[in-house]
C-alpha cells in the first residue's frame, strides 16, 4: 500500500551578509579564521570595494538594489523578480550601516582579478555572489513524499528535484536531486532487498570557527566587532587550538574555566553577557541612564562578586589560584637529552609551533624549540661574544622611492629560519614607526622586488 505526495516550493533568497554571517561563510568556504576574514574585508573596504565590513544590518540601499536589478536585467533577465524580497534583520540589530555588499555590481572581476591578491579577489567574489543572489527570484523546488506500510510500521522515503535554480545560480545551498522511481497512489510494492546499519550515539563535535560564531550571535553575546577578536583572544591566550577545523579547549583553558566557575561562575553564564548588551542598548536608545546602571551594577554585582574571588584564592593551599600552580602540561615523543624523560609541550605565542619543549623533571636548563631549516628540535643558539661585537654591514640605499613619503628604500639583510634574507624598506628610522609604513616591505622575488601591498617594484 502507498501514499504518494508531491508540490513545488518556493526556496526565498538569503539575506545579504551581515558581519556574523560573513565571518561563517568565510570560515566554512575559504577556510578563514575569523580573524582572517576581517582583516581581509578591511583591505576592501579600504580600497573601495565594499560597504563597511562590521554591521548587524540585512538592509541595502535602493540605490544598490536598482543596480543589482539593472544588471540582472542585463545578464540574467530570467532571474529578475517582480518583487525584490525583504529581508528582517535581528530584533537586537542595531542597523547603523546597511549589509556588507560591493559598491559597483558592474565593476569587472577580470580586471580585479590581476589587481588583487588571491584571498582579497575569492572574498570579494563571494560578498558579489551573495548581494546579487538576494536580488534574485526565488528557487523553486519539487518535493515527493512517498509511505509506504509494512503491517503496522510505516515508512516514508522523500525526494527533491530542482526545477528552477534562481537565486541558487550564485549562492547554492540546495541539496542536490534525490529522485524517486515514478509511483501512482494506491500501488502495491515488493521488498526486494533490506538491510540495516549499526550506529552508536556520539557527543556533540567541538565547535568550529564559524559555528562559534554562529553561537555568540544567536546567544546575543557580543557586537560584530568583537566577534572576530573573541575567537582570536582564546587562541592567542592559548586556552584553545585548532585540530583538523575544531576548537579543542587545551589544559590551560580547562583550568582557567574550572577556576572561573568557583572564582566568577556568573561570567561563564551566556545570558549574564546577553543581559548586559541588552542593558547598554537600553543606554544607547536613551531609555536607562548610564549613571544609574554603573553604579547599581558596581554596587549590586561587581564589588561581592570580587570579594568572592578574592576568596577562593586566599583559600587555596598556596594562597594563589590552582589555575596557576597545578598546571599540567601535553606531554611530548621528544625525549629530554640529559634525564630522558619525555618533554613537556609549553604553550606559546611567540613561536611558529604554538609551543616550545621543556623539561619539567628537573632539568631546568633542557628548552627547545623548533628548526623549520633543519627540522628538528634545537636548544636556543646562544649569541657569541665575537658575533655581538661584530659591525652590522653598511646599509646599502637604493634608489627607489618608497611608496609612501618618497624617500630612498634601503636594503635590510636578516636570518629567518637559519637562512639569510634581504629585503627593501624605507631608509628612515623615524618614518618606519609609523603605522603607515607598516606595509613597506619588497621581497625578493625570481621577478624582482614584490610588495603584498604595493605589488611589484617598477624602476
Amino acid at each position: 500500500m502507498i501514499h504518494f505526495e508531491g508540490k513545488i516550493v518556493n526556496r526565498q533568497p538569503p539575506p545579504p551578509f551581515t558581519t556574523s554571517s560573513l565571518q561563517q561563510a568565510a570560515g566554512s568556504k575559504l577556510r578563514f579564521a575569523p580573524d582572517k576574514t576581517m582583516i581581509v574585508a578591511q583591505k576592501l573596504y579600504e580600497a573601495g570595494l565594499i560597504t563597511y565590513m562590521r554591521t548587524d544590518s540585512v538592509m541595502l540601499s535602493p540605490e544598490f538594489c536598482a543596480s543589482a536589478r539593472k544588471w540582472l536585467e542585463q545578464n540574467d533577465p530570467q532571474n529578475v523578480p517582480s518583487q525584490v524580497a525583504k529581508h528582517r534583520s535581528s530584533k537586537s540589530a542595531q542597523e547603523a550601516h546597511e549589509a556588507i555588499r560591493p559598491t559597483d555590481v558592474f565593476r569587472p572581476s577580470v580586471q580585479l582579478r590581476l589587481e588583487l591578491p588571491d584571498d582579497e579577489f575569492n572574498l570579494y567574489v563571494m560578498i558579489w555572489k551573495r548581494s546579487i543572489a538576494s536580488q534574485c527570484r526565488a528557487a523553486q523546488l519539487r518535493k515527493t513524499l512517498v509511505i509506504t506500510q509494512s503491517g503496522s510500521l510505516l515508512w516514508s522515503a522523500r525526494g527533491q528535484v530542482i526545477e528552477f535554480y534562481g537565486y541558487a545560480r550564485y549562492w547554492n545551498n540546495l541539496s542536490k536531486d534525490s529522485i524517486l522511481p515514478s509511483l501512482e497512489q494506491g500501488q502495491a510494492l515488493k521488498l526486494e532487498n533490506a538491510g540495516h546499519e549499526k550506529k552508536q550515539t556520539q557527543p556533540p563535535p567541538r565547535y568550529s570557527e564559524p559555528k562559534l560564531v554562529q553561537l555568540m550571535e544567536r546567544k546575543g553575546i557580543g557586537r560584530p566587532s568583537t566577534y572576530a577578536p573573541t575567537v582570536a583572544t582564546l587562541k592567542k591566550r592559548n586556552y584553545v587550538e585548532l585540530k583538523k577545523d575544531h576548537l579543542q579547549p587545551t589544559a590551560l583553558g580547562l583550568e582557567v574555566d574550572a577556576f572561573l566557575l568557583k572564582a566568577l561562575p556568573d561570567l561563564l553564564e551566556a545570558e549574564f553577557t546577553a543581559k548586559m548588551e541588552d542593558a547598554l542598548d537600553a543606554i544607547s536608545e536613551g531609555k536607562n541612564s548610564w549613571q544609574h546602571y554603573l553604579t547599581s551594577w558596581n554596587q549590586n554585582y561587581f564589588v561581592p562578586a570580587l570579594s568572592k574571588a578574592k576568596t577562593v584564592v586566599a583559600s587555596s593551599p598556596t594562597g594563589k589560584a590552582n589555575v596557576i600552580t597545578e598546571r599540567k602540561y601535553e606531554t611530548s615523543r621528544t625525549r629530554c637529552p640529559e634525564c630522558k624523560n619525555f618533554l613537556a609541550k609549553i604553550p606559546s605565542s611567540k613561536v611558529k609551533k604554538k609551543y616550545f619543549l621543556k623539561c619539567t623533571k628537573g632539568c631546568e636548563n633542557v628548552v627547545l624549540f623548533w628548526s623549520d631549516f633543519n627540522k628538528t628540535w634545537q636548544p636556543p643558539q646562544a649569541k657569541t661574544v665575537q658575533a655581538e661585537n661584530q659591525q652590522k654591514p653598511p646599509v646599502k640605499v637604493t634608489t627607489y622611492p618608497c611608496p609612501v613619503c618618497k624617500k630612498p628604500l634601503e636594503e635590510y639583510s636578516y636570518i629567518k629560519e637559519g637562512q639569510s634574507k634581504t629585503m627593501l624598506r624605507c631608509c628612515d628610522p623615524q618614518a618606519r614607526k609609523d603605522t603607515k609604513h607598516k606595509d613597506v616591505a619588497y621581497f625578493n622575488t625570481q621577478k624582482g622586488w614584490w610588495s603584498p601591498k604595493f605589488g611589484e617594484l617598477n624602476c
